[in-house]
């Protein structure tokens, strides 16, 4: 146990997690879940879940208690097939990745749809499995495109910016760029699915 002391005197903080609550259960109704894959926490608290099955989002508060939901099977605006990553910005809006329309949707954090960018492909802002999104300080974005082996980074707009990376086991290749952050200083680390390890690289200029 890590002690903390101040004037309000001595508290602990737990050096393993500490169970708190849970909720969900299997279905299609508010609250339930079909293979929930993906979570995301905003500044405010409020937690996003991606319901992979159900093709939607769903918010809750800090406890677990229901706020809204959104999203149906399909291509259009707002619709989802198969939601793979989510991510909250600092502004608050939503960044949700498609696995199977190849593409990332932007949306306010009451759920009204932004924008909308990604096509099937290996060219610049085109996807093969859009995988993870974050979200930097500076409100730029990073999407892990798992079959093409590398990352893609956009404006909060969606505008491309560059990519990085190509197949191979070298420093800067992936196989399966899978799950991807940002720390507070802009540097990005990737999970490299296939390789076994994390990268990390560093903010550029």
């Amino acid at each position: 146990m890590l002690s903390l002391f101040g004037c309000g005197g001595t508290s602990s903080i737990p050096s393993e997690g500490v169970f708190g609550s849970k909720w969900g259960t299997e279905g299609t109704g508010a609250g339930q879940f079909d293979m929930p894959n993906g979570v995301a926490v905003a500044p405010d608290g409020s937690v996003y879940v991606l319901d992979f099955q159900n093709d939607r989002i769903q918010k809750f508060t800090s406890e677990g208690v229901f706020v809204n939901k959104w999203g149906t099977d399909g291509t259009g605006a707002g619709q989802f097939d198969g939601p793979n990553g989510v991510a909250v910005a600092p502004d608050g809006n939503v960044y949700v990745t498609e696995m199977y329309n190849f593409r990332i949707q932007k949306f306010t954090s009451a759920g009204v749809f932004v924008n909308k960018w990604g096509t099937k492909g290996t060219g610049a802002g085109q996807f093969e499995g859009a995988g993870s999104v974050a979200v930097a300080p500076d409100g730029s974005v990073y999407v892990s495109d798992y079959d093409n082996d590398r990352i893609q980074k956009f404006t909060s707009a969606g505008v491309f910016v560059n990519k990085w990376g190509t197949k191979g086991t070298g420093a800067g290749q992936f196989e399966g760029a899978g799950g991807v952050a940002v720390a507070p200083d802009g540097s990005v680390y990737v999970a490299d699915t296939q390789n076994d390890r994390i990268q990390k690289f560093l903010p550029g200029p």
